[in-house]
This record gives C-alpha cells, sequence and structure tokens, in this order.
C-alpha cells in the first residue's frame, strides 16, 4: 500500500499513541541489542531543548517518528527512528528520514549522523541509510567501539 497523505508534526510527546510507539521501539531494542550497547532514547530523555521530535500520520492513524539532536556546529544526530509494524514496507521509514534530513537543512545543518544496532534486526534500518546516501564512519560525540553498534554519516 502507498503512502497517500502523511502529515508530519513536531509532536510534544504526551499522545498516548506517541508514547506507546516509543515504549514499543525500546522493548524491541532492549529484546535483541545487549542492555550496555542500547542508545535508544526514553520519553524524559527525548524531552530536551536540543531534540525535535515528530510524528508521522496518515489521517488519525500514527505511522512512525524521528527526531533530530542537535550536536553544534552544524551537526545533526538522527535518533528514534521508527514506523508502526502495521505500517511497514510502505515507504514510512524513507519518508521521515528525507523529512528529518530536509529539516536539518532547513536549521543550516552541514551534515547528519547516527548509530544503529549491527544484529539482523537492524539491516532494514542499515538498508534504508546506505541507500539513502549515508556511509559509515568511525564513533562520533561520547560513542565508542563497539560490535553491536555502526556509525553513519551524509554530509547535507
Amino acid at each position: 500500500m502507498p503512502v497517500l497523505s502523511l502529515r508530519f508534526e513536531l509532536d510534544d510527546l504526551t499522545r498516548p499513541e506517541v508514547i506507546r510507539l516509543l515504549e514499543d521501539h525500546l522493548e524491541d531494542m532492549y529484546a535483541v541489542t545487549p542492555a550496555e550497547s542500547v542508545h535508544a532514547l526514553d520519553l524524559e530523555a527525548l524531552k530536551v531543548p536540543e531534540i525535535a521530535f515528530w510524528s508521522a500520520w496518515e489521517g488519525a492513524e500514527l505511522v512512525g517518528c524521528g527526531a533530530l539532536k542537535t550536536l553544534g556546529e552544524g551537526d545533526y544526530e538522527l535518533k528514534s527512528m521508527r514506523t508502526t509494524a502495521a505500517a511497514r514496507g510502505r515507504g514510512i521509514g524513507t519518508a521521515m528520514l528525507r523529512h528529518l534530513l530536509a529539516e536539518a537543512t532547513s536549521r543550516g545543518g552541514r551534515r547528519v549522523l547516527l548509530e544503529t544496532g549491527t544484529e539482523d534486526f537492524y539491516e532494514p534500518a542499515r538498508r534504508l541509510y546506505a541507500g539513502n546516501g549515508f556511509t559509515e564512519r568511525p564513533p562520533f560525540g561520547s560513542y565508542v567501539l563497539d560490535p553491536n553498534s555502526v556509525f553513519f554519516e551524509l554530509s547535507l
């Protein structure tokens, strides 16, 4: 089913369906990745001034989310990229990624960075990023080398 009328909303993280999607995201991360290698943020950690969070909607249905964290000097980090189970395989992740890249560009961004997992569960995410021009890079910021993490960047 194609993406029809996808709407992105800068979100205040108070709607129950958004909270549930983030809870599902964290549950999956902890189910497939050793706890010390999980870098997904919980609800409170997303409610900081340096993070802008968007939800994606088709009509009244929540279909995904994603966030940008300001790192300074024109760098942004992608956080909390997630598509609902019911909406997977329909291009929602690609649409959200393109929305976040456009937002980073409009905010004067020069580069977008991200961390994701190395387990098979994360293969669709790695394909999404590589297919949209991201290239692998060493850890950035406070991240360290970890066999459970892979890091990407894209120059804007």
